[in-house]
């Protein structure tokens, strides 16, 4: 499998929107009920909050996504303050090794930023990735999303 990282572009937004939502759909179900994954999916796809998010100032968020042969097969994005907002990889490409692409890029970006610490509200479905990646705990916390509360964990990895 040959997997690029490259910066996201606006014409990326299509495919990351849906890749979101499939993803969430597919790949959360086994830690979150039907209705929480609903809720959080969405209604649908919107590429037109994907290409703000690309579009937003390179000094505040960076997006990357992974490719395999021009298909997008996930992305993330890291914000100026070391916030690792997103990462999803496509439900029919996990475990092949592209979240650690993508986070190791995103580890790249931060020390060329001068980012010395990344956190992310990691899912029950990512914790294990996260902590095998070195980052560790700071607390458990549950959080709304359209009406449906969701347990997920801060955490947070120092010196990338």
């Amino acid at each position: 499998m040959n997997v690029e990282v490259r910066d996201a572009v606006s014409g990326d937004a299509p495919a990351v929107a849906a890749l979101f939502y499939h993803t969430i759909l597919n790949v959360n179900l086994g830690d979150y009920s039907a209705e929480q994954v609903e809720a959080w999916a969405g209604p649908g796809p919107d590429p037109g909050m994907w290409e703000t998010r690309i579009a937003a100032d390179i000094d505040l968020r960076r997006m990357f996504v992974a490719t395999e042969e021009e298909r997008i097969v996930g992305f993330a994005e890291l914000e100026a303050d070391g916030h690792l907002d997103t990462l999803y990889v496509h439900h029919e490409f996990q475990g092949r090794g592209i979240a650690s692409r993508l986070l190791d890029r995103i580890e790249v970006e931060a020390r060329h930023l001068g980012i010395g610490r990344l956190y992310t509200e990691a899912s029950i479905t990512a914790e294990q990735f996260f902590r095998s990646r070195g980052f560790s705990v700071v607390r458990q916390q549950l959080v709304e999303v359209h009406g449906h509360v969701f347990r997920n964990f801060v955490m947070e990895k120092v010196g990338p």
